[in-house]
């Protein structure tokens, strides 16, 4: 199955890239995780070096100044599809957890 060609980016939301870089230090075991859900490596993602390269692309909202206005001023909430990812590795020795990591193209 090719997840690329296969992938619907919805109305409202866009194709903000494939690459996260690790945080500095950072040592396996690496678990990565999308809107709180396991990764797969070699299947979802791959590591390389100091990166995550996702096998597609990841869809994150896209806001205006209006739906960000209206947001701000509690008019209404969002429910278009946004993906966030976190990433749990190993420091000195600790488990860490770096949250809604941002993409890097």
């Amino acid at each position: 199955m090719n997840k690329e060609a296969d992938q619907e980016i919805p109305k409202g939301s866009y194709a903000a890239g494939r690459l996260v870089r690790l945080p500095r230090g950072a040592q396996a075991p690496i678990v990565v995780y999308i809107n709180g859900l396991v990764q797969a490596e070699g299947e979802d993602y791959s590591v390389r070096d100091n990166e995550v390269l996702f096998n597609r692309d990841i869809v994150k909202e896209e806001l205006s100044f209006m739906r960000k206005a209206a947001m701000f001023f509690s008019f209404f909430g969002t429910y278009r599809k946004h993906e966030t990812i976190d990433i749990q590795f190993r420091l000195n020795g600790k488990t860490e957890l770096a949250a809604d990591v941002k993409l890097t193209e």
